[in-house]
């Protein structure tokens, strides 16, 4: 047949200087075709030169123009609006096929059978790109998603039923599910999958596939980089993965876990649909069972099953999980340190080194450790405290500063202060520590007393505390001396205060007896 002369070789070899018959012998083909290529690239101009970078397929075309092509006897269908239509619910390829013939009838154009309208718009779709298989590698990919179908427990004591949430991921390669329920779909639930998930598949890979929940993904702009929720990124790089979400409405873009979401609701929320469940632990049970049993499941168009390929493909090329798993955790930004070094958090109080007293710090906290963050960069860590604790101190020695000047106030360490006023001071401070029931409590009182030396001197405070102890308050306070440096009463002499006269000491006078007030006296 003249459509599988090589034009190419031949005119390659006339180059070379090779006679006709040579040629035909050499590449085993008659000498009439040899002779039809050389005169047909004679005629239209054509030499070796022209021809040597081009492929087989197009000295050909030049060589014998239009030969070997043919137009189909069969009225051509509209295979875009072909492939418009599949992608509606319900239409099928047999039912587009019976409106093709409908219309051809009405044309009285001849029309093609169903088994070439199928193979001739497979080939529309292979030549134009309207779809392609995306191939997976063993080993590369996690696909994850939340399930649309929920399932439920029930409260035997109240009858209510509590909705159950189904975490769903899949290896791509080999199709290996997990499913995990959960009560919630909050960010540490979600966390806290996948770490389930990592440990039973017994490794990780380089990517993670989601979806562009907001527990994983805090903005994927249409250009740019896409902004991930901290934890979900440190969940990621814990296991050495990255984190790349699906396009926005683009589900073939994580298609084995869409597919593995509607196989869920077959073999576990409608395998259990008659099983009814209290506790979660027991819900998870079943759901193991029931996934190893889908796993195990033969392939259809596959040899072995996803449990046999993972196993013998797969996992093999897993990474090895790291030794200690993910902690989940979140974080609390903007805490400004305070004066005495320490941040404030859930009613407690935790030391931060005292070079950054005044700064914004970031917490970051786990069910066991709270982390102070300025920046990048870890200032100190401590063990949380419990919620039923109320205004306890975490307190590193190494986040104070160095020498005996910076201590906690205690009773001790106020009455110290006092001492280097007066004896009056040390009266009214140990006055006010008797006051309250708990010494804390006297804390505040007695600073804001010692503290005003900070506008009078000490031994205007001192006479001032000497003031007040001589009146009738026996335990003075800020209130009580304040009034008297403002006043200046302590810079005046005091004066003797006159004893109070006695009953007996009393002058004189006319008293009216009890007859006086009796009913019916007279005046």
């Amino acid at each position: 047949m003249v459509r599988k002369i090589k034009a190419k070789r031949v005119l390659q070899l006339r180059s070379e200087g090779l006679s006709g018959r040579a040629i035909a012998a050499s590449q085993q083909i008659s000498r009439n075709s040899v002779a039809a290529v050389l005169e047909a690239a004679d005629a239209a101009g054509l030499r070796w030169d022209h021809v040597a970078d081009r492929s087989e397929a197009e000295v050909y075309s030049l060589v014998f123009p239009g030969r070997g092509e043919h137009e189909s006897v069969y009225a051509q269908p509209d295979f875009e609006k072909v492939h418009r239509e599949l992608s509606r619910v319900g239409v099928t390829l047999k039912l587009l096929h019976g409106e093709y013939l409908d219309g051809c009838t009405e044309a009285g154009e001849p029309a093609m059978g169903y088994d070439r309208f199928c193979k001739s718009y497979q080939q529309h779709v292979l030549v134009t790109g309207l779809t392609s298989r995306v191939g997976h590698r063993a080993g590369q990919t996690i696909e994850v998603d939340w399930s649309g179908p929920t399932m439920q427990l029930l409260n035997p004591a109240t009858g209510e039923r509590s909705t159950v949430y189904l975490f769903v991921g899949c290896l791509p390669f080999s199709r290996y599910s997990f499913v995990q329920p959960a009560l919630d779909m909050k960010q540490d639930t979600w966390l806290r999958a996948h770490v389930a998930m990592f440990e039973a598949f017994g490794g990780s890979v380089p990517r993670i596939v989601p979806d562009n929940l907001k527990t994983g993904v805090i903005k994927r702009p249409a250009e740019g980089e896409i902004v991930l929720n901290d934890a979900y990124r440190e969940m990621a790089a814990h296991y050495s993965a990255a984190v790349l979400p699906g396009r926005v409405r683009k589900p073939k873009d994580k298609a084995s876990v869409e597919n593995t979401v509607a196989h869920v609701a077959t073999w576990v929320i409608a395998g259990l649909r008659k099983q009814t469940f209290t506790t979660l632990a027991e819900l998870r049970a079943a759901i193991i069972e029931r996934v190893a049993a889908y796993n195990a499941e033969p392939f259809q168009k596959r040899a072995g099953s996803r449990s046999s390929v993972f196993e013998a493909e797969e996992k093999p090329l897993l990474r090895p999980l790291p030794a200690v798993g993910f902690e989940i955790s979140r974080w609390v930004y903007g805490r400004r340190v305070g004066r005495n070094g320490h941040i404030a958090f859930g009613r407690n109080f935790y030391s931060v080194p005292y070079p950054h007293v005044g700064a914004k710090v970031d917490l970051r906290l786990t069910d066991t450790m709270l982390e102070v963050f300025h920046g990048p960069e870890r200032l100190s860590s401590h063990l949380l405290l419990p919620e039923s604790v109320v205004n306890e101190y975490r307190t590193h020695d190494a986040d104070l500063p160095a020498g005996p000047g910076y201590r906690q106030w205690d009773q001790a360490r106020v009455r110290e202060w006092a001492e280097r006023l007066g004896p009056s001071a040390v009266t009214v401070i140990d006055r006010i520590f008797e006051s309250v029931p708990v010494a804390e409590q006297g804390l505040d009182p007695a600073l804001a007393v010692l503290r005003m030396t900070r506008r009078y001197s000490a031994e205007r405070v001192e006479a001032a505390c000497q003031l007040a102890l001589a009146g009738r308050v026996r335990s003075p306070r800020y209130a009580h001396l304040r009034p008297i440096l403002e006043t200046g009463q302590d810079k005046t002499p005091a004066t003797p205060r006159p004893p109070r006269p006695g009953i007996g000491d009393e002058p004189g006078g006319y008293v009216r007896g009890a007859a006086y007030y009796a009913k019916g006296g007279t005046r």
